[in-house]
Protein backbone atom coordinates (compact mmCIF):
# COMPACT_ATOMS: atom_id res chain seq x y z
CA UNK A 1 0.00 0.00 0.00
CA UNK A 2 0.98 3.33 -0.63
CA UNK A 3 -0.36 6.91 0.81
CA UNK A 4 -2.49 8.35 -1.97
CA UNK A 5 -0.20 10.40 -4.22
CA UNK A 6 -1.84 11.09 -7.41
CA UNK A 7 -0.59 14.72 -9.14
CA UNK A 8 -2.15 15.24 -12.06
CA UNK A 9 -4.08 18.43 -12.26
CA UNK A 10 -7.52 18.11 -13.10
CA UNK A 11 -10.36 20.91 -12.48
CA UNK A 12 -13.96 19.67 -11.49
CA UNK A 13 -17.14 21.20 -13.03
CA UNK A 14 -16.93 24.09 -9.69
CA UNK A 15 -13.47 24.43 -10.70
CA UNK A 16 -14.14 25.31 -14.30
CA UNK A 17 -17.66 27.48 -13.52
CA UNK A 18 -15.64 29.67 -11.38
CA UNK A 19 -12.54 29.87 -13.62
CA UNK A 20 -14.74 30.71 -16.28
CA UNK A 21 -17.17 33.13 -15.08
CA UNK A 22 -14.34 35.16 -13.15
CA UNK A 23 -12.15 35.10 -16.34
CA UNK A 24 -15.11 35.73 -18.87
CA UNK A 25 -17.79 37.13 -17.13
CA UNK A 26 -19.51 38.59 -20.29
CA UNK A 27 -18.95 35.49 -22.39
CA UNK A 28 -22.25 33.73 -24.00
CA UNK A 29 -20.75 30.21 -24.69
CA UNK A 30 -19.30 29.22 -21.57
CA UNK A 31 -19.57 25.60 -22.50
CA UNK A 32 -16.82 26.29 -25.06
CA UNK A 33 -14.64 27.79 -22.89
CA UNK A 34 -14.96 24.90 -20.59
CA UNK A 35 -14.30 22.67 -23.18
CA UNK A 36 -11.27 25.16 -24.29
CA UNK A 37 -10.04 25.04 -20.77
CA UNK A 38 -10.21 20.89 -20.66
CA UNK A 39 -8.47 20.37 -24.18
CA UNK A 40 -5.84 23.70 -24.48
CA UNK A 41 -3.40 23.62 -21.81
CA UNK A 42 -1.93 27.23 -22.90
CA UNK A 43 -5.51 28.84 -22.74
CA UNK A 44 -6.13 26.47 -19.29
CA UNK A 45 -2.67 28.21 -17.55
CA UNK A 46 -3.64 31.64 -18.97
CA UNK A 47 -7.62 31.75 -17.63
CA UNK A 48 -6.77 29.85 -14.27
CA UNK A 49 -4.07 33.01 -14.18
CA UNK A 50 -6.46 35.21 -14.68
CA UNK A 51 -5.88 38.27 -12.43
CA UNK A 52 -9.48 38.78 -11.78
CA UNK A 53 -9.74 34.53 -11.07
CA UNK A 54 -7.19 35.57 -8.45
CA UNK A 55 -8.46 38.75 -6.81
CA UNK A 56 -12.33 37.33 -6.31
CA UNK A 57 -10.70 34.03 -4.62
CA UNK A 58 -8.59 36.07 -2.28
CA UNK A 59 -11.66 38.52 -1.34
CA UNK A 60 -13.74 35.69 -0.89
CA UNK A 61 -13.54 33.98 2.89
CA UNK A 62 -15.66 30.27 1.24
CA UNK A 63 -13.22 30.39 -1.54
CA UNK A 64 -12.28 26.23 -0.72
CA UNK A 65 -15.96 25.54 -0.65
CA UNK A 66 -16.51 26.76 -3.99
CA UNK A 67 -13.21 25.35 -5.90
CA UNK A 68 -10.93 22.54 -5.23
CA UNK A 69 -7.73 22.40 -3.11
CA UNK A 70 -5.62 21.93 -6.19
CA UNK A 71 -7.20 24.78 -8.27
CA UNK A 72 -6.93 27.09 -4.91
CA UNK A 73 -2.90 26.10 -4.52
CA UNK A 74 -2.68 26.92 -8.74
CA UNK A 75 -3.83 30.02 -8.75
CA UNK A 76 -1.63 31.81 -5.90
CA UNK A 77 1.35 29.40 -7.56
CA UNK A 78 0.63 31.22 -11.17
CA UNK A 79 0.61 34.41 -9.24
CA UNK A 80 3.45 33.98 -7.71
CA UNK A 81 5.19 33.07 -10.72
CA UNK A 82 3.68 36.68 -12.17
CA UNK A 83 5.01 38.62 -9.17
CA UNK A 84 8.59 36.85 -9.34
CA UNK A 85 8.92 37.44 -12.90
CA UNK A 86 9.20 41.08 -12.20
CA UNK A 87 10.93 40.70 -8.97
CA UNK A 88 14.73 41.64 -8.34
CA UNK A 89 15.64 39.00 -5.88
CA UNK A 90 14.00 36.17 -2.94
CA UNK A 91 14.69 36.99 0.62
CA UNK A 92 16.20 33.62 2.11
CA UNK A 93 15.40 32.90 5.81
CA UNK A 94 17.27 32.63 8.15
CA UNK A 95 16.33 32.79 12.42
CA UNK A 96 18.06 36.51 12.86
CA UNK A 97 16.90 37.60 9.38
CA UNK A 98 16.12 37.43 6.05
CA UNK A 99 18.59 37.90 3.43
CA UNK A 100 18.44 39.30 -0.41
CA UNK A 101 18.63 36.30 -2.55
CA UNK A 102 19.11 37.37 -6.91
CA UNK A 103 18.03 34.07 -7.95
CA UNK A 104 14.77 34.78 -9.26
CA UNK A 105 15.74 33.92 -12.99
CA UNK A 106 16.53 30.49 -11.71
CA UNK A 107 13.43 30.19 -9.80
CA UNK A 108 11.33 31.58 -12.07
CA UNK A 109 12.68 28.52 -14.75
CA UNK A 110 12.17 25.82 -11.99
CA UNK A 111 8.23 27.13 -12.60
CA UNK A 112 7.79 27.15 -15.90
CA UNK A 113 9.18 23.78 -16.03
CA UNK A 114 6.74 21.05 -17.74
CA UNK A 115 4.44 20.18 -15.02
CA UNK A 116 6.48 21.45 -12.19
CA UNK A 117 4.21 24.21 -10.98
CA UNK A 118 1.41 21.34 -11.08
CA UNK A 119 2.89 18.81 -9.14
CA UNK A 120 3.61 21.71 -6.52
CA UNK A 121 0.20 22.88 -6.50
CA UNK A 122 -1.54 19.44 -5.94
CA UNK A 123 1.74 18.50 -3.50
CA UNK A 124 -0.04 21.48 -1.45
CA UNK A 125 -3.47 20.39 -1.69
CA UNK A 126 -3.06 16.87 -0.18
CA UNK A 127 -1.85 18.53 2.92
CA UNK A 128 -5.41 19.67 3.79
CA UNK A 129 -6.59 15.98 4.50
CA UNK A 130 -3.74 14.48 6.37
CA UNK A 131 -4.25 10.23 7.02
CA UNK A 132 -3.24 8.40 9.53
CA UNK A 133 -2.66 4.90 8.60
CA UNK A 134 -2.57 1.30 10.19
CA UNK A 135 -1.24 -1.68 7.93
CA UNK A 136 -0.19 -4.44 8.88
CA UNK A 137 3.70 -5.45 7.95
CA UNK A 138 5.62 -8.60 7.68
CA UNK A 139 8.16 -8.78 9.80
CA UNK A 140 9.56 -11.79 8.90
CA UNK A 141 7.68 -15.10 7.61
CA UNK A 142 4.40 -15.85 9.38
CA UNK A 143 4.78 -13.39 11.52
CA UNK A 144 3.34 -9.24 10.59
CA UNK A 145 2.70 -6.06 13.29
CA UNK A 146 0.52 -3.55 12.86
CA UNK A 147 2.23 -0.25 12.19
CA UNK A 148 0.66 3.11 12.58
CA UNK A 149 1.96 5.91 10.38
CA UNK A 150 1.11 10.12 9.48
CA UNK A 151 1.29 11.03 6.11
CA UNK A 152 2.56 13.94 7.70
CA UNK A 153 5.31 13.18 10.33
CA UNK A 154 8.67 12.34 8.73
CA UNK A 155 9.72 10.01 11.01
CA UNK A 156 6.71 7.74 11.25
CA UNK A 157 6.88 7.28 7.15
CA UNK A 158 10.70 6.52 7.67
CA UNK A 159 10.13 3.85 10.03
CA UNK A 160 6.91 2.83 7.73
CA UNK A 161 9.25 2.92 4.72
CA UNK A 162 12.05 0.66 5.91
CA UNK A 163 9.43 -1.91 6.57
CA UNK A 164 7.85 -2.23 3.42
CA UNK A 165 8.80 -3.77 0.00
CA UNK A 166 10.91 -1.90 -2.35
CA UNK A 167 7.92 -1.90 -5.04
CA UNK A 168 6.12 -0.08 -2.44
CA UNK A 169 8.29 2.42 -1.45
CA UNK A 170 7.62 4.98 -4.06
CA UNK A 171 4.98 6.95 -2.31
CA UNK A 172 7.08 6.57 1.10
CA UNK A 173 10.23 8.21 -0.81
CA UNK A 174 7.82 10.99 -2.62
CA UNK A 175 6.24 11.94 0.34
CA UNK A 176 8.98 12.05 2.98
CA UNK A 177 10.43 14.76 0.19
CA UNK A 178 7.40 16.46 -0.19
CA UNK A 179 6.64 16.87 4.03
CA UNK A 180 10.58 17.97 3.98
CA UNK A 181 9.55 20.75 0.76
CA UNK A 182 6.04 22.12 2.89
CA UNK A 183 7.35 21.76 6.23
CA UNK A 184 10.75 23.96 5.17
CA UNK A 185 8.55 27.06 4.07
CA UNK A 186 4.77 27.11 4.63
CA UNK A 187 5.02 25.73 7.88
CA UNK A 188 8.47 27.49 8.75
CA UNK A 189 7.62 27.31 12.38
CA UNK A 190 9.22 23.66 12.23
CA UNK A 191 12.37 24.95 10.87
CA UNK A 192 13.06 27.80 13.19
CA UNK A 193 16.00 27.60 14.92
CA UNK A 194 19.23 28.30 13.79
CA UNK A 195 21.71 25.55 12.30
CA UNK A 196 24.94 27.21 13.55
CA UNK A 197 26.20 28.48 17.13
CA UNK A 198 25.94 32.22 17.28
CA UNK A 199 29.34 32.95 18.44
CA UNK A 200 31.25 30.30 16.39
CA UNK A 201 29.26 29.60 13.29
CA UNK A 202 30.07 25.89 14.04
CA UNK A 203 27.38 23.70 13.02
CA UNK A 204 24.78 22.58 15.66
CA UNK A 205 24.40 18.51 16.00
CA UNK A 206 21.44 17.30 12.97
CA UNK A 207 18.38 16.70 14.25
CA UNK A 208 17.35 13.40 12.76
CA UNK A 209 14.90 10.95 15.26
CA UNK A 210 12.14 12.44 17.15
CA UNK A 211 13.89 15.78 17.02
CA UNK A 212 12.79 19.30 15.86
CA UNK A 213 14.54 19.33 12.50
CA UNK A 214 16.24 22.97 11.09
CA UNK A 215 16.11 24.07 7.54
CA UNK A 216 19.34 22.15 6.84
CA UNK A 217 17.87 18.68 7.89
CA UNK A 218 14.39 19.39 6.05
CA UNK A 219 16.49 20.12 2.53
CA UNK A 220 19.20 17.38 2.85
CA UNK A 221 16.58 14.72 3.39
CA UNK A 222 13.70 16.58 0.63
CA UNK A 223 16.67 16.21 -1.73
CA UNK A 224 17.37 13.04 -0.69
CA UNK A 225 14.00 11.48 -0.84
CA UNK A 226 13.29 13.07 -4.51
CA UNK A 227 16.19 11.32 -5.53
CA UNK A 228 15.09 8.10 -4.18
CA UNK A 229 11.73 8.54 -5.90
CA UNK A 230 13.42 9.99 -8.84
CA UNK A 231 15.04 6.71 -9.54
CA UNK A 232 12.10 4.22 -8.37
CA UNK A 233 10.88 1.95 -11.27
CA UNK A 234 7.19 3.43 -10.57
CA UNK A 235 8.12 6.76 -11.22
CA UNK A 236 8.99 6.29 -14.62
CA UNK A 237 6.05 4.04 -15.44
CA UNK A 238 3.74 7.16 -14.28
CA UNK A 239 5.68 10.29 -16.20
CA UNK A 240 7.05 11.55 -12.47
CA UNK A 241 11.08 11.13 -12.59
CA UNK A 242 11.87 14.51 -14.76
CA UNK A 243 9.77 16.63 -12.02
CA UNK A 244 11.13 14.37 -9.29
CA UNK A 245 14.35 14.95 -10.40
CA UNK A 246 14.11 18.94 -10.81
CA UNK A 247 13.22 18.90 -7.35
CA UNK A 248 16.18 17.06 -6.34
CA UNK A 249 18.17 19.63 -8.22
CA UNK A 250 16.80 22.65 -7.23
CA UNK A 251 15.00 22.13 -4.12
CA UNK A 252 15.97 25.46 -3.02
CA UNK A 253 13.95 26.96 -5.51
CA UNK A 254 11.45 25.30 -5.38
CA UNK A 255 10.88 26.70 -1.25
CA UNK A 256 10.78 30.09 -3.11
CA UNK A 257 7.32 30.41 -4.81
CA UNK A 258 5.98 28.23 -1.33
CA UNK A 259 7.46 30.72 1.03
CA UNK A 260 5.98 33.83 -1.45
CA UNK A 261 2.62 32.22 -1.06
CA UNK A 262 2.56 31.47 2.39
CA UNK A 263 4.01 35.16 3.59
CA UNK A 264 1.92 37.04 1.37
CA UNK A 265 -1.58 35.18 0.92
CA UNK A 266 -2.07 32.11 3.66
CA UNK A 267 -0.35 33.77 6.63
CA UNK A 268 -3.73 33.66 8.38
CA UNK A 269 -5.22 31.39 6.63
CA UNK A 270 -2.90 28.83 7.30
CA UNK A 271 -5.14 26.97 10.24
CA UNK A 272 -7.82 27.10 7.92
CA UNK A 273 -6.16 25.11 5.05
CA UNK A 274 -3.97 23.23 7.08
CA UNK A 275 -5.59 22.71 10.29
CA UNK A 276 -4.12 19.40 11.59
CA UNK A 277 0.06 20.91 11.28
CA UNK A 278 -1.24 23.65 13.52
Amino acid sequence: MMPPAAWEPTLTESDLEFVVGEAAPEAHDKDQLKRLVREDREFRNAIVGDVAVFERLMSDDDALVKVSPALYFEVLLRRALSELEGAGHTLERTVRQSIPVFDTQEVVDLLAQPDVLDYLSTMLASFTRIRSFTTPVRVRKGIRHRITYNDMDVDSLLRFCSMADEAERFGYYRRIADVCLFLSEVFAGHTAYDTSYAASGRQRPSTTRGMRRGLEDYEREGRRFYGLAEKHPTARTIGLSGVLGLLREHFTSARKPLASIAAQYLHSRKRQFFGAQA
